[in-house]
């Protein structure tokens, strides 16, 4: 399980990378490996605004559909388009290729309230 350590983590396996006064967020790799192949990707507008722990949209595999949370609150400021056309993307390259969305924060106070790499490992190991 490839867990980035500068990332930050969700309960629901969403990743968080900070940049400058932005986010981007995808799902994990422990994620991908659980759904198995992803088939379709549906993501947020530019403009939508996410309320953290709410959902933002869904990944559909060849066993299941899962819903998207958001880590974070705020507002949607670019989507991966290549994933419409590419959701197997997920599965290969969940924390380069296949990131989904960046988001401004609108209370970055929210994204130190997220896990570390250590302890969403813990999490997913603890199962």
């Amino acid at each position: 399980m490839n867990t980035p350590k500068e990332l930050r983590y969700t309960k629901e396996h969403e990743w968080v990378r900070v940049e400058g006064e932005h986010v981007r967020i995808g799902i994990t790799d422990y994620a991908q490996s659980e759904l198995g192949d992803i088939v379709f990707v549906e993501l947020p507008e530019v403009g939508a605004q996410l309320k953290a722990n709410e959902p933002f949209g869904s990944v559909e595999s060849v066993k299941t559909v899962s819903e998207l949370y958001a880590p974070v609150s705020g507002t949607v400021v670019e989507v991966n388009e290549a994933l419409n056309d590419h959701p197997e993307y997920v599965n290969e390259s969940p924390y380069e290729k296949a990131w989904m969305i960046v988001v401004k924060p609108s209370d970055t106070r929210e994204i130190y309230q997220l896990l570390t790499a250590e302890q969403y490992e813990a999490m997913v190991t603890e199962g």
